[in-house]
């Protein structure tokens, strides 16, 4: 019913910048929070930062100051702007959001993943 579609990761230098975009499609009523996770070899899945449908925002104290999440509400879409990128930054960045589906309510969804190198 809906789909989430990351793009934007890949191989970059510390200090480089990068940024995710994250579509979703399919039989969507409203899009309520959508956010970024990301979980590193050995690590749990941690919160990057979050949005509201409002646009309120979260950050983990990490990324404070080096990313910025937008989004596009007419399209569905979530952004993760980062810069200043570290080498700790690489990880699999997931995109989540909670949509509703008219006729049958909220639910949570998942992207695939995309990868961020970072080196040094």
């Amino acid at each position: 019913q809906v789909q989430l579609v990351e793009s934007g990761g890949g191989l970059v230098q510390a200090g480089g910048s990068l940024r995710l975009s994250c579509a979703a499609s399919g039989s969507i009523f409203r899009a309520n929070s959508m956010g970024w996770y990301r979980q590193a070899p050995g690590k749990q899945r941690e919160l990057v930062a979050a949005i509201t449908s409002g646009g309120s925002t979260h950050y983990a104290d990490s990324v404070k100051g080096r990313f910025t999440i937008s989004r596009d509400n007419a399209k569905n879409t979530v952004y993760l702007q980062m810069n200043s990128l570290k080498p700790e930054d690489t990880a699999v960045y997931y995109c989540n959001a909670a949509i509703v589906v008219r006729l049958v309510g909220e639910s949570d969804y998942w992207g695939q993943g995309t990868q961020v190198t970072v080196s040094s």
